[in-house]
C-alpha cells in the first residue's frame, strides 16, 4: 500500500485531528515504517501456528454483582451548573427532523 499526504489528510480527518505540514511528514514516515514491518511479518510461514486467544492462563476473578447506591442524587447534582430536582440539564444535542 502506497501512502501519500492525501492519505494522511484523510486519516486525520477521520480521527478528527488537526495535523500541520511538519507533522504530516513525520506521520507519513512512521506509517510507512509500520506498513513495511507488517509486510515483513507477512513473509513468515505461520501455517502450523495455532492462533493465540489468551496471553496468559489466568482466569478472571468476578465479584458478586450487587446493586448499591454510592452517591445520592443531591450530591451528584451539587456541582452541576444547570439542574432541576433530579436531573442534569444540558444543551439540546439532537434536532428532531
Amino acid at each position: 500500500m502506497k501512502l501519500d499526504n492525501q492519505t494522511i489528510e484523510r486519516m486525520a480527518h477521520l480521527a478528527r485531528l488537526e495535523v500541520n505540514e511538519e507533522d504530516k511528514v513525520s506521520l507519513l514516515k512512521d506509517m510507512e515504517n509500520i506498513l513495511s514491518f507488517m509486510e515483513k511479518l507477512n513473509e513468515l510461514d505461520t501455517s502450523g501456528v495455532e492462533p493465540l486467544i489468551y496471553l496468559t492462563d489466568e482466569l478472571n476473578v468476578f465479584r458478586e454483582d450487587r446493586a448499591s447506591i454510592d452517591i445520592r442524587p443531591a450530591d451528584a447534582l451539587q456541582n452541576a451548573p444547570h439542574h432541576d430536582d433530579s436531573y442534569f440539564k444540558i444543551a439540546k444535542v439532537i434536532e428532531k427532523a
